[in-house]
């Protein structure tokens, strides 16, 4: 059993959802590792981790959206306020969603499917710098 381990940086400008699967990709297809599994874990409780669709941008939107909509900016309905209107919807935001996910890797690839993406959902407003911890276990 081998393993290997990385840390990704990732900006974001802002809330929505920024693709990072080819950063991913690139990285696993460096690793001596041709089966295994990658596990993806984001450092962060005001961001998160989604697959989802990257064939039709209005998917991230409305899913964007939904989340604005579902957890909205309003200092009233919070205690935890003093890092700005959107961060406690931020940390909202990210444990309705997930923190890691893991993709199997197959003959060196990620295993995702044909419509399908890893992405950094980004909750807050602002310019962030975004840490993913990546671990490979495999043969």
């Amino acid at each position: 059993m081998k393993q290997a381990s990385h840390r990704l940086t990732v900006a974001t400008a802002g809330p929505g959802l920024y693709d990072v699967t080819d950063e991913l990709a690139t990285w696993v297809r460096a690793q001596p590792i041709q089966e295994g599994l990658l596990t993806v874990f984001i450092q962060h409780t005001s961001a998160s981790l989604t697959v989802q669709e990257n064939a039709d941008p209005d998917v991230l939107r409305d899913l964007a959206d939904f989340f604005r909509r579902l957890v909205p900016e309003d200092t009233q309905r919070y205690r935890h306020v003093t890092e700005g209107p959107d961060d406690m919807p931020g940390h909202i935001r990210a444990a309705l969603t997930l923190t890691q996910i893991a993709i199997p890797v197959q003959k060196g690839r990620l295993a995702l499917g044909t419509w399908q993406a890893v992405y950094v959902f980004e909750h807050r407003a602002g310019r962030f710098e975004r840490s993913l911890a990546l671990h490979l276990l495999g043969e």
